[in-house]
């Protein structure tokens, strides 16, 4: 069976994005030792145009094959003409808001994420990531399996949470953690079994 991988960049406080969807302050803290890192660990993680700047656009997919995002993730790409930001994924967009998609490789879904998740774990391949943004990933908290958070030393004060999701305490394991020269930490978990 597939695993659904929650991979996400937060800060110390725990928000994923500025209160108005901006990430631009995590951006900051992508260090020397760490860009390499991701690269060679997740290059699949990288949008095409950050993929042919880094010279490792013909990379192949080492962890997923199947990306998922929420609308407002999705829009980010949107916004600078963007439409298929992770062409070397199959693409999937959680929307009710668009009625087409805006490039032929990008899949909308208006069905329930849980479903549609427990269906694509079904299916051969890679893993799934889950991209983000925080009401998805509170949607899907249920199915997923590991998390892997890219924690970088800054704190908000507020902002889109990692999870948008009612009380409902769900328990994982630490099963490893990296940090970098300027203190950012690669924290990866297990869902608890026990």
């Amino acid at each position: 069976m597939r695993k659904l991988t929650y991979f996400i960049g937060t800060t110390i406080d725990g928000f994923i994005a500025a209160p108005d969807g901006t990430f631009d302050l995590l951006m900051t803290y992508v260090t020397d030792d760490f860009l390499p890192h991701l690269v060679g660990e997740y290059p699949e993680t990288l949008p095409g145009p950050a993929r042919a700047a880094l010279g490792c656009a013909e990379a192949p997919n080492v962890r997923f094959d199947t990306v998922l995002m929420g609308r407002g993730t999705y829009g980010h790409g949107l916004a600078v003409g963007l439409t298929s930001p992770y062409a070397h994924l199959r693409q999937i967009v959680f929307s009710r808001s668009l009625a087409d998609s805006p490039d032929p490789a990008v899949e909308l879904m208006a069905d329930d994420p849980l479903a549609a998740v427990r269906k694509l774990k079904q299916e051969d391949g890679l893993g799934i990531w889950l991209c983000g943004g925080g009401d998805l990933a509170g949607q899907l908290l249920p199915e997923i399996d590991e998390l892997v958070v890219k924690q970088y030393p800054i704190v908000a004060g507020s902002g889109i949470p990692l999870f948008g999701a009612e009380f409902a305490p769900h328990a994982f394991r630490l099963t490893d953690s990296r940090v970098f020269e300027r203190g950012n930490v690669i924290l990866t978990y297990a869902r608890a079994t026990d």
